[in-house]
């Protein structure tokens, strides 16, 4: 039998909780598991629940083979080591420093999980990097607090679609230090790291192409060198190491080239952004919903929903949970190679 998916809870305050629920009500995560707090999870399965029809059962697990034997369009839960105490008792919707201990405790004892060879995956919730902050974690999201507890070398983000995979040279950090981000040596990190995850899911020789950092790509040196100086040797560099990649093209059109629909095939199958909106918006403005946020480099697989706790929707039960469910599904064909 295959392994299970470890879904950590999220920020309790936010939507994680509410968007789980919903794709267990619905039946979409087969063979996942929640890593959270109970008393959450039962709340957010009472708010997504309908009125007229069976609610969500929640059951405790011990470990995550017990997923087995329980009956379908159930919720199993498994409570982490080191969960605060009355965090189904916090107002939904507000920043709170006991909700981000809990969720970097989920976090922590699903990267565990994972490293024992548990499970097959780690799909994580939503979290708030406020409330993180506030719990005193030094790490501004997700990635970085993965990445430590792996013990992991360089990762980078990837948010992808059916349609489109970017790969990001850096994340969460100020427009002005991620140009400061930008060097050869980066830009070729990355190209090796999104080739080798690539190689890893099936794709023997992944086109990867690279978006330039200045307008039209610097128009030879006309609106910034940086493609001269730094990024072209480093396509360069990749490809003497056997790695198919291309440009830098200019980062207004090298997105559509790459997207692929039915009749468009696209050119490439990766996109290298050279920052966190460049190369974030493309995907997610094909639809939040189908978006998945990969993190490439970690020993393990890890996919998430490409949107954030949404606090103003915090309760309401009307928070989609396709993203999640996108990133379950993602999650699986990567786990499986």
């Amino acid at each position: 039998m295959r392994l299970p998916l470890a879904i950590t809870m999220g920020d309790a305050c936010g939507i994680g909780p509410e968007i789980i629920a919903s794709a267990f009500l619905r039946g979409a995560l087969p063979g996942g598991f929640a890593v959270g707090d109970v008393g959450v999870l039962r709340r957010a399965a009472a708010i997504v629940s309908a009125p007229d029809r069976t609610g969500l059962p929640v059951a405790l697990i011990e470990r995550p083979a017990d997923v087995a034997a329980l009956p379908p369009r159930c919720l199993p839960v498994l409570v982490p080591p080191g969960l605060p105490a009355g965090l189904a008792a916090l107002p939904l919707g507000r920043i709170d420093a006991i909700a981000g201990v809990a969720a970097a405790a989920c976090i922590r004892h699903a990267v565990a999980l994972a490293q024992a060879g548990e499970v097959a995956a780690i799909v994580t919730a939503p979290i708030h990097k406020e409330s993180l902050a506030a719990a005193g974690e030094p790490y501004p999201g997700h990635t970085e607090l993965l990445q430590a507890e792996a013990g992991a070398g360089p990762v980078r983000m990837m948010l992808a679609n059916d349609e489109l995979k970017t790969v990001l040279v850096s994340i969460h950090v100020s427009l002005r230090r991620a140009i400061e981000a930008v060097s050869l040596a980066s830009v070729l990190e990355t190209l090796r790291i999104a080739h080798v995850a690539a190689q890893r899911w099936g794709q023997v020789a992944p086109r990867i192409a690279v978006a330039g950092l200045n307008p039209h790509a610097g128009e030879g040196g006309l609106f910034g060198d940086e493609e001269l100086r730094l990024i072209a040797p480093a396509v360069e560099a990749a490809r003497r190491e056997g790695i198919d990649a291309r440009g830098p093209f200019a980062p207004d059109t090298v997105f559509m080239r790459a997207r692929h629909t039915s009749d468009h095939p696209g050119e490439f199958d990766i996109v290298v952004a050279m920052y966190h909106d460049q190369g974030l918006i493309p995907v997610k403005y094909l639809g939040v919903e189908r978006g998945v946020n990969v993190t490439l480099g970690l020993p393990f697989v890890r996919t998430s929903p490409d949107h954030g706790t949404a606090f103003d929707l915090a309760g309401s039960g009307r928070a989609d949970p396709s993203s999640l469910i996108a990133a379950g599904e993602m999650a699986r064909r990567l786990a499986a190679g």
